[in-house]
């Protein structure tokens, strides 16, 4: 992974083999970023993404492995009781076009990358709500 800071905005290059979520959290710790939008497009060898059933407060998950183009990851950086915290979600298309997608839980690059965040200045923090057995941003 290599980056390039422009003043609030950040272009990162994901190279073949790494993992994603990791390679965000080590640009974000590196840079100090507190809260951003997260926006991507690359191709993937294996990706899971989840989906919430709020009535269970549970993830389905679902893995996928082949060649995948990222069609959309988008989503945003936030703090929760001070720590990083990342919320993205993915759609990814196979071969023949079909989609699928949800919350990101992991996805590791089969060619490259390319994904840019929007740093803002400030800061949000998340809370754990028991309603909806997730966590929300505290505003």
């Amino acid at each position: 992974m290599v980056y390039r800071r422009f003043e609030n905005t950040v272009a990162v290059r994901i190279d073949r083999g790494e993992e994603i979520l990791e390679q965000l959290k080590e640009v974000c710790t590196r840079e100090n970023i507190r809260l951003a939008t997260v926006s991507a497009i690359g191709a993937l060898g294996e990706f899971t993404v989840g989906v919430y059933n709020v009535e269970e407060k549970k993830y389905y998950k679902n893995t996928f492995r082949g060649a995948y183009e990222i069609v959309s990851l988008a989503g945003n950086i936030t703090t929760m009781d001070g720590a990083y915290y990342a919320h993205l979600h993915l759609s990814a298309a196979d071969g023949s076009g079909g989609c699928v997608g949800g919350h990101l839980n992991g996805a590791v690059v089969s060619a490259t990358c390319e994904l840019f965040l929007q740093v803002i200045d400030g800061e949000i923090d998340r809370f754990y709500d028991d309603v909806t057995g997730l966590n929300l941003m505290k505003l």
